[in-house]
């Protein structure tokens, strides 16, 4: 959504020149501030340390996101993805630092988006549509705003790519790897080359709105005969590389008090909607849309059943069926008590080693067992009253995520991860959304 509090950008800098000298400032005056900050902690004690080290991070969290935020397009997406997998090898208070990215509701001028529908319309097409001025969302890479088809009085929704962003993205993505290999964040010796070569294929994806425009398609084609999804119709007539126009479809945010005040009974018929689609996507389909941010999603909360829209497939992946097999190999030696197909499945995806230590892999297999504990009523190893009388699992009185926490620690798994594959993190993207 478009935080209205917030003044518009006039102008987006997007040349490569003008961004690097952006950032290599943003990076200066980092590396002088971590100066100061590090010779003042050794004259704290350990609790001021702390402390202190919180204060600082959240201070830069704020400015690095107000920073990307102006330059917009792949630098500030890219920092969003790279914030997916900083966990496996960063620091929590870096991780938190990036993580400060994920909120960015900015929007540009309507002087900056306009040449790009001129341009990519035409004047005949343009002058088809009564366009609102104001965006009714924004992201990194584009907003979008709303429209009439002025023939037929259609609702439509335009989504406009920020000028220039689609040139950026390579200079943008060896920029941040320059200032994350300075940061001395990474371990050394630990290569994230394949980290951004991900960051840099997904963003390319993302401003791709012809493989959107299909991708979309594929979606609407695969649901249209289920009533609880909702899936917007691409409108080719004005739609390119630029722009991306389908039908506008109404809806509340997932936050709102008419989704929040729905009986549980109607809640948990969303839960289960969203969790059976996302199997479907991949185990089914071996198609994911990866991103879960909850802009992407609209409800309609009246009806006999509540409805859910679906919005923005940009991040949509394939997934390779060898991959999907291996994956489907831990879930199911997971909730059949199968250690060895759980360990398969991992050495498949290259997530275990059959060489680990033996306590690392029961370790492993440990962690699985936990994670697939809300699907596992009945099991001897599972809580009997984590579950109601009518087999619902009942999160809110459960510890899981301590218990998963405590068998990382004690097993030591941390020692003999190292960053997942590239299709793991963005599939666990979704699977934590859901």
């Amino acid at each position: 959504m478009v935080d209205k509090s917030k003044e518009g950008l006039t102008r987006l800098r997007t040349r490569p020149g003008e961004r690097n000298f952006a950032l290599a400032k943003l990076g200066i005056g980092a590396g002088l501030r971590m100066a100061g900050h590090t010779v003042a902690n050794l004259f704290r004690d350990d609790d001021e340390r702390g402390s202190s080290d919180r204060e600082f991070y959240i201070r830069e969290a704020q400015r690095l996101a107000a920073e990307l935020g102006s330059l917009k397009g792949s630098v500030m997406k890219a920092g969003q993805m790279l914030s997916l997998y900083a966990q496996y090898f960063m620091p929590p208070e870096a991780v938190e630092v990036l993580r400060g990215l994920q909120d960015d509701t900015v929007h540009v001028d309507w002087a900056v988006v306009e040449p790009v529908l001129r341009q990519a319309l035409g004047p005949e097409r343009l002058a088809e549509l009564d366009i609102t001025r104001e965006p009714i969302a924004a992201a990194s890479l584009g907003q979008a705003h709303r429209a009439t088809q002025l023939a037929s009085g259609q609702e439509l929704c335009i989504k406009i790519r920020y000028p220039g962003v689609d040139q950026a993205i390579d200079s943008d993505v060896r920029t941040i790897a320059r200032l994350i290999g300075f940061s001395r964040l990474v371990p050394s010796g630990l290569s994230l080359d394949p980290v951004f070569t991900e960051v840099r294929e997904m963003l390319h994806r993302e401003v791709d709105y012809v493989h959107e425009a299909e991708m979309t398609e594929s979606f609407r084609q695969r649901l249209q005969t289920d009533p609880r999804f909702v899936v917007p119709a691409v409108q080719d007539r004005y739609s390119n590389s630029e722009l991306l126009t389908m039908s506008f479809e109404a809806g509340e945010s997932l936050n709102s008090a008419a989704v929040l005040d729905l009986p549980q009974a109607r809640r948990n018929a969303l839960g289960a909607a969203f969790l059976e689609l996302f199997l479907r996507e991949f185990f089914s389909w071996n198609l994911v849309q990866t991103d879960p941010h909850f802009g992407n999603y609209r409800i309609r909360p009246g009806g006999a059943e509540p409805r859910i829209v679906l919005l923005d497939f940009g991040a949509t992946r394939r997934f390779p069926k060898q991959f999907v097999g291996d994956y489907g190999e831990i879930v199911s030696g997971a909730l059949r008590r199968d250690r060895q197909r759980v360990i398969r499945g991992a050495s498949g995806i290259g997530l275990m080693q059959h060489s680990f230590p033996e306590s690392v892999l029961d370790g492993f297999y440990e962690l699985c067992r936990l994670i697939v504990e809300p699907f596992s009523m009945g099991q001897a190893d599972v809580p009997p009253q984590l579950f109601n009388a009518s087999g619902c699992y009942l999160w809110a009185q459960s510890d899981l995520p301590q218990r998963v926490t405590m068998t990382i620690a004690r097993t030591a798994l941390t020692r003999h991860f190292t960053i997942p594959p590239r299709e793991i993190v963005f599939l666990h993207r979704r699977l934590a959304g859901v």
